[in-house]
C-alpha cells in the first residue's frame, strides 16, 4: 500500500513538473499545436540570440520569461495569464516572446549573466539585448500589462 501511494505521488509530481513547458511552449503562429482557438502569447522556439535577431527584423522589443519548472507562480503565469486573449493581443503585437528554463541549456549561464534573484522574472530587452526593465513575480493580466507599459514608456 505504501508503495502504491509513493508511486502515485511520484507520478503526480512528474506530471506537474512537465506542465510548465508543455502548455505554452512551441505554439506556432495561428495556434497550430493548440488548434485555431488558441489566443494567448505565441512563444518563439530557439535561443535567445535567435529571438533577438527576430526582434530586430520585426522592429519589436523582446519579452523574456525566465522560469523554473518547479516554480508555482511561473506555472500560474504560463497556464492562467499568458494563455488569455488579452495577453496574446498585447504581447504578440508588441514583442517577440521567448521563455527559457533557467535551469537547463542556455538558461543556466543566462541566469547568472542576468543576475536573477527569483522566479518568475520577466525581462524586456531591445533587439541588441540591452535590458530595458524587468518584473519579478506574477500578476493578473491587466496588472501585468500595466507594469510592462510602465517599463516601455
Amino acid at each position: 500500500m505504501k508503495r502504491l501511494l509513493f508511486l502515485a505521488t511520484a507520478i503526480t509530481i512528474a506530471l506537474s513538473a512537465c506542465a510548465q513547458g508543455s502548455t505554452t511552449k512551441n505554439i506556432a503562429a495561428g495556434g497550430a499545436s493548440a488548434g485555431n482557438s488558441y489566443k494567448g502569447i505565441i512563444w518563439e522556439d530557439g535561443t535567445l540570440m535567435q529571438a533577438l535577431n527576430k526582434a530586430g527584423k520585426d522592429k519589436k522589443l523582446l519579452f523574456l520569461d525566465c522560469y523554473a519548472t518547479w516554480c508555482g507562480p511561473c506555472k500560474y503565469m504560463a497556464t492562467q495569464v499568458f494563455t488569455t486573449k488579452e495577453a496574446g493581443d498585447y504581447f504578440n503585437s508588441n514583442f517577440v516572446n521567448i521563455k527559457i528554463d533557467m535551469e537547463k541549456g542556455e538558461g543556466i549561464n543566462l541566469a547568472r549573466e542576468l543576475r536573477l534573484q527569483g522566479y518568475p522574472t520577466f525581462i524586456i530587452m531591445n533587439s541588441n539585448g540591452k535590458e530595458i526593465g524587468r518584473i519579478v513575480g506574477g500578476a493578473p493580466i491587466g496588472q501585468f500589462i500595466e507594469k510592462v507599459k510602465a517599463i516601455i514608456k
